[in-house]
């Protein structure tokens, strides 16, 4: 059985407001390197046997203090990409609300396809396929996954068996810990789900 700790990266001054995607050049506020750093320092009792990010400016800056409190490397793994939401990305929450598109993506995701981008079944087929290529890779070992919102709810959607279209009842806040084992047999289990950097539910 491999444990996966899936991260969302810690806060980025657009957090919340944009919706970045992967445009380069979104990295994290000062209070976010310093919610990453809290991140590190609550993840030293745990070994890592690795840490994978999604190799954009946020996730990478989020996991650098993780690595290194554990003597390791960061290892850039594209499949943990936050959603290509193509030419949605840069564009403001409060400017697309108003899009007929976007009541797609909230009320029917599995629906949603964004123009010039990928939808998101294919960004949770890419994710669920990432977790297992990497719990195959570390079996019985406990890894770091630093990857995005979208993509942590589309997985944990997929490994509790729930349809894709409720997948924006789950909440993934940033800097936020989901733990989730991925046995060799059997069911995946989730352990816990949406947990902040200071508490002790994922321990």
């Amino acid at each position: 059985m491999a444990r996966l700790l899936l991260i969302r990266h810690a806060p980025t001054p657009e957090t919340g407001r944009v919706l970045s995607g992967r445009l380069p050049g979104r990295s994290l506020t000062p209070e976010g390197e310093d919610i990453a750093g809290l991140l590190a320092t609550e993840l030293r009792s745990i070994r890592l046997a690795a840490i994978y990010s999604s190799p954009l400016e946020r996730a990478m800056e989020t996991a650098a203090p993780i690595a290194a409190a554990q003597k390791k490397e960061v290892i850039a793994h594209e499949g943990l990409l936050e959603v290509d939401y193509g030419a949605w990305s840069g564009r403001s929450l409060k400017s697309l609300y108003r899009l007929r598109l976007w009541r797609v993506v909230i009320r029917t995701p599995s629906r949603a396809g964004f123009p010039g981008g990928e939808s998101i079944a294919g960004a949770q087929h890419r994710m669920v396929s990432t977790c297992e290529e990497l719990s195959a890779r570390h079996k019985e070992k406990t890894i770091a996954l630093v990857t995005h919102a979208d993509p942590i709810k589309a997985v944990v959607s997929h490994f509790l068996g729930q349809p894709l279209d409720l997948f924006n009842r789950i909440a993934i806040a940033p800097a936020s810990v989901t733990v989730l084992d991925l046995p060799n047999g059997g069911w995946p289990r989730l352990l816990s789900l949406n947990a902040d950097a200071d508490s002790s539910k994922w321990h």
